[in-house]
């Protein structure tokens, strides 16, 4: 396991840039709420790179069908005869009806509900009515939906719109290795949100690059999270994804020599541990629980923890996919959170919130960030306005700053972002963006 472990760090440090890496391109407002910019983005930024489209376990029959919308488009995901899922451009061949008008649902095969076309599983078009009418020639044989990049990889559904784009595998480089070891695809979404946002969606990807503001709008996660960014590891990769390490069940600064505090105490209660015996040395939490996790995991059916370093059993590993994806893993759990770019303003964005979690043997509910607890099945979607309805309370705290954020990027006082060494991420994939549409990568 050593050896293993050896070899993933080596692959880490030769992923890393180099430490002359930022250019300084200046983060303007214009960025932000600029329709020619947004426009750019998505033909130079989003429809070249690897987007999730769905989970692999909604399709688990053949026929099954998830869309997804994202800018204008509407995908088309669906598990053919050959067991493959695959994904096509949700739009009749026709005269451009949409094909599927729900999220999820099970066919023989796809009719368009305007003339009837009638397409395989494949993608090929069966049946055209009176197809000896057209002059162009019979479309049967001829036409099919016009199909993406798909594969899956961690139990989710990918999808690129560019056909000349790298493997998945190869572009997500390293952090394929290092999501491996979690067991990823063995986890289930017990939650499944959306909220349209009165922002642009790289003020959410800001935020989510950088953890600087952790003291500020989540102080209560300094009870059992060390959020000193000295005390946390920040690692930028080539290929414009990243990784933040931030240690778990270890209290921040002064909570170090206190009684341990909610929630690490009902943790730690989970494992067996009695919180009372590390009063006044709550810094010993981590290691003890990593004991814990190691002599109870196999019990409670997490093999992922043979796969997992000391630290992973109790670390939260943050990353930040290029353009727009984040995932948090934990040992046990991760989510995903995406703010997608709205299909015409700038200043509106869609911001999804996914948690999965791996069941323990014999555990009838489990916990989520709305503070819920569900039975461990996949959720149903929920879609509404910020504000109507709860995110979760650290991401509502992070949504609270983004509208006024919004806002003060319109003004002649803001012309560039003063940022420290911790936020390097932030400039880093802004630059990234850049070297997209500047037509460089």
């Amino acid at each position: 396991m050593n050896a293993q472990f050896d070899v993933l760090a080596k692959k880490t440090r030769e992923a890393l840039v180099r430490p002359d890496f930022l250019r300084g391109d200046p983060i303007t407002g214009d960025r932000y709420y600029s329709v020619d910019f947004m426009q750019k983005e998505w033909e130079h930024v989003f429809t070249r790179t690897w987007q999730v489209g769905a989970v692999e376990a909604q399709f688990p029959k053949v026929g099954c069908v998830v869309t997804h919308e994202i800018g204008n488009e509407s995908i088309l995901m669906i598990r053919d005869e050959g067991d493959r899922i695959r994904a096509f451009y949700n739009v009749c061949q026709h005269r451009g009806n949409r094909m599927i008008n729900c999220e999820e649902t099970q066919v023989r095969r796809l009719v368009c509900s305007y003339h009837s076309w009638c397409y395989g599983l494949n993608g090929q078009l069966l049946i055209a009515k009176d197809s000896e009418d057209f002059p162009q020639g019979n479309p049967v044989g001829k036409l099919s939906l016009k199909e993406l990049r798909c594969e899956t990889f961690a139990g989710l559904v990918w999808i690129n719109m560019d056909h000349d784009a790298i493997p998945l595998r190869d572009s997500l480089g390293v952090v394929a290795d290092q999501f491996e070891a979690y067991e990823m695809d063995k986890m289930v979404r017990v939650m499944h949100l959306t909220a349209e946002v009165d922002c642009n969606w790289k003020v959410i990807q800001d935020n989510f690059n950088e953890s600087y503001h952790v003291q500020s709008l989540h102080k209560e996660l300094a009870t059992h999270i060390d959020d000193d960014y000295q005390n946390t590891d920040f690692e930028l990769y080539q290929n414009g994804h990243s990784r933040m390490l931030m240690k778990g069940h270890l209290p921040a600064g002064p909570n170090k020599s206190k009684k341990v505090q909610a929630p690490l105490d009902s943790l730690m209660r989970d494992w067996g541990l009695d919180p009372a015996e590390f009063d006044g040395q709550v810094e010993r939490v981590r290691s003890a629980m990593q004991v814990q996790k190691r002599k109870l995991g196999a019990g409670r059916g997490y093999t992922q923890y043979d796969n997992l370093s000391d630290d992973q059993l109790t670390d939260y590993h943050h990353y930040t996919l290029f353009p727009n994806l984040s995932f948090t893993l934990a040992a046990e759990s991760f989510q995903i959170l995406r703010p997608q770019p709205h299909p015409t303003d700038p200043e509106k964005c869609l911001f999804d919130h996914w948690f999965f979690v791996r069941p323990s043997e014999g555990e009838p509910d489990v916990g989520t960030p709305l503070g819920e607890l569900v039975p461990p099945k996949p959720a149903k979607h929920h879609v509404f306005k910020h504000g109507e309805a709860s995110m979760g309370f650290v991401a509502d705290q992070d949504l609270s700053i983004a509208i006024a954020q919004q806002r003060g990027f319109h003004s002649r006082g803001y012309q560039d972002s003063y940022l420290a060494r911790q936020e390097d991420r932030v400039r880093r994939y802004h630059e990234r963006i850049n070297d997209y549409i500047a037509g460089s990568i």
